[in-house]
């Protein structure tokens, strides 16, 4: 059974122990590094890194830094790669929390654009020329 966030935030405000709480909700919590959660989702969708950092437009040496967790990405570059493993909108979101970033917020005019080519399966290219269009700023 899985719970939202909303109703672990409701028992967590609800609750008169921390510790037990935490011990009853461990398995909600992200457990994984944001480099194994890169990993995790590279080998669930059957891709390879170089497919992806060559989808993603970055430099390679950057790249393999992020995967292997050498780097923390900036939050652009994150969504660079997410959106270049064509992840489904939940899993990007998941990998906004996993590095500490905000979610993919719709009122905001780059997320946004962001939120639509991720709906819509566009490429890296494809997004940065409709930020571009609009006169935000790019993944890049």
């Amino acid at each position: 059974m899985t719970k939202d966030t909303t109703r672990l935030v409701e028992e967590l405000s609800l609750c008169k122990d921390f510790n037990t709480y935490y011990d009853e909700h461990r398995d909600y919590m992200v457990q994984q590094s944001l480099s194994e959660l890169l990993e995790t989702l590279i080998e669930k969708h059957g891709l390879k890194k170089s497919q992806v950092i060559r989808a993603a437009e970055m430099s390679e040496v950057y790249a393999y830094q992020i995967l292997s967790g050498l780097r923390i990405p900036e939050r652009n570059k994150l969504l660079n790669l997410a959106v270049a493993m064509q992840l489904p909108l939940d899993e990007v979101q998941t990998l906004l929390r996993c590095a500490g970033y905000s979610t993919l917020y719709v009122k905001l005019p780059f997320d946004c654009v962001l939120l639509y080519g991720i709906c819509h399966h566009l490429s890296v290219v494809q997004i940065n020329d409709i930020l571009y269009d609009y006169g935000l700023e790019t993944l890049r």
